[in-house]
């Protein structure tokens, strides 16, 4: 049975957060997006605990590094570093072009890294190429194999 793919997007800029779910929601292809403003938000909801108990675990996380509480490094290392979470694909979605935080993002098990680009077409065609790339050619483990 086919069930509509589920992104998390995990970003503490409002903006951001409105932006990408906008642009996933008309990427041409069918998915629930869900978002969480701070780290240990995202865990919480990846873990499904508390108020995150009955939600769906991801099909793709998309994941900005600079995030309060818990920053998107070391989400990505408690992700990558869990053997039910680490088959869930992350994709670093930040503004930071760093050498080192692209290098460590690598380092901590992340699927890809995708500089947020600085004007409105680049960004949605960002968004659309990540949605193509995950939902339309990768193959993902079936839920029930994670």
């Amino acid at each position: 049975m086919k069930t509509t793919p589920q992104v998390l997007l995990v970003d503490d800029n409002p903006a951001d957060l409105n932006l990408a779910s906008e642009a996933l929601e008309q990427s041409g292809r069918p998915n629930r997006v869900c978002t969480v403003m701070d780290g240990d938000e995202a865990l919480a909801y990846l873990q499904r605990q508390g108020k995150y108990a009955n939600e769906l675990t991801p099909d793709l996380v998309l994941l900005d590094l600079s995030l309060p509480r818990k920053d998107g490094r070391a989400v990505l290392a408690e992700i990558k570093g869990d053997p039910i979470l680490r088959k869930i694909p992350v994709v670093v979605f930040s503004t930071s072009q760093a050498a080192h935080d692209i290098s460590l993002s690598y380092e901590l098990g992340a699927n890809g890294y995708v500089c947020k680009p600085g004007n409105l077409h680049d960004y949605l065609l960002a968004i659309q190429s990540i949605t193509d790339f995950w939902f339309g050619y990768a193959r993902l483990p079936r839920k029930e194999e994670r």
